[in-house]
């Protein structure tokens, strides 16, 4: 697969991250990349201040930076940074983060070398996958301590997973002969500015969260029918006069899961039921509404996939070189927030139909108290 700073999804992630699929920078996007790397270092020769590049970070901007130490600038940033804590990423969420970090990079605003985005690449490939804390982001300023760990490792320092055990860097890249990465001007920075982790977490758990969606539809389905529930409220009509996209494929996905009659519905026609429970004949609303958010959630995180979020941002050929904020989690934030309350909602619904099946007095369908037999004497 080709890093093109664009046209990355949630497929490709999984491709990648959890499949291992080999990856490389796209000729296009290399020559992206090198003319950016060719503006910065003009500007460099021309004696310009540029914040992060010949320059201290943060409070410290002010401060000029001399040109014979700015390699050892980035290289103290990365060794700063390296503060995570706690337990760390799966290796499986860890290359996710390798993959939206190579391809933001790729897209051709961070002025770094071809050469960082090859050399994660390489690690990639190789399977060697940097060992990252999981506490440490700062959010409003993006993942700048795991991205920092990340950069240790590719620089040669640090941690990587060997044999599924925390190994010296050192160690790793000697086994299998891979060079560090030497690092210039300006490139530790933009290997820290970002949100690749938040964003390749979230679109690993909101993978796993579509396939809980689907999972409840079936779980739900058998549940209508152990409750010798109605199909009627999964007709198309109802959800034709209330369109949310959610509404109308969890509905028919249940019949299709039912099929229009089965026994059991046949079982209980002419009974004086009029209508089902919430949970029942609700589920087009609930999993629909839930499925709608996801969906939601993935397009704005793929859409921050394909992100520059570097700081400063590198325009050559407008001639700007612009300090601003796109390392801010918040719109990958109030997604991952907006999907915890749907994933919710899935399990409070699913909750409510496991307790009809268990409740002799409310279910209705005649199924025994617990679901056992002789209860009381069994517990259920």
């Amino acid at each position: 697969m080709k890093i093109e700073g664009k046209g990355l999804n949630l497929e490709h992630v999984i491709q990648i991250a959890l499949e291992k699929e080999k990856v490389e920078l796209s000729s296009a996007a290399k020559k992206k990349v090198s003319d950016s790397r060719a503006y910065i270092e003009k500007k460099l020769k021309s004696q310009e201040a540029v914040y992060g590049v010949n320059t201290g970070f943060g409070a410290a901007a002010r401060v000029r930076i001399d040109d014979k130490r700015l390699t050892q600038l980035q290289k103290n940033l990365i060794r700063s940074h390296s503060t995570g804590v706690g337990e760390p990423f799966s290796a499986e969420e860890t290359r996710a983060i390798m993959l939206l970090r190579a391809n933001a990079l790729a897209c051709g605003n961070s002025g770094v070398r071809p050469e960082v985005i090859e050399k994660i690449l390489e690690f990639l490939n190789a399977d060697i996958v940097p060992y990252i804390p999981q506490q440490g982001s700062v959010g409003a300023s993006g993942d700048l301590a795991p991205l920092s760990h990340l950069a240790l490792a590719i620089i040669g320092e640090g941690y990587v997973w060997g044999d599924g055990k925390k190994t010296a860097t050192a160690k790793v890249l000697g086994a299998k002969k891979i060079k560090p990465l030497e690092l210039q001007a300006k490139e530790g920075l933009s290997l820290i500015n970002g949100c690749q982790v938040m964003t390749g977490v979230g679109l690993l758990n909101l993978s796993r969260a579509r396939r809980l969606c689907w999972l409840s539809d079936l779980a739900g389905a058998m549940s209508v029918e152990a409750l010798l529930g109605s199909r009627n409220a999964f007709d198309p009509l109802i959800s034709s006069v209330r369109p949310h996209p959610g509404e109308s494929k969890t509905a028919k996905n249940l019949i299709k899961i039912l099929g229009r009659q089965s026994k059991i519905s046949k079982s209980h026609e002419g009974c004086d039921r009029v209508q089902d429970s919430y949970s029942l004949r609700c589920m087009p609303q609930v999993h629909g509404a839930a499925k709608d958010t996801l969906r939601n959630a993935v397009e704005v995180l793929e859409r921050e996939a394909n992100s520059a979020t570097d700081n400063p941002l590198v325009f050559h050929k407008e001639d700007k070189i612009l300090s601003g904020g796109n390392f801010h989690g918040q719109p990958i934030a109030f997604q991952m927030d907006f999907s915890a309350i749907a994933v919710a909602a899935l399990a409070s619904i699913s909750e409510r139909r496991l307790e009809k099946l268990t409740n002799s007095h409310t279910n209705g369908a005649g199924l025994p108290m617990f679901a056992i037999a002789d209860s009381g004497l069994n517990s259920g």
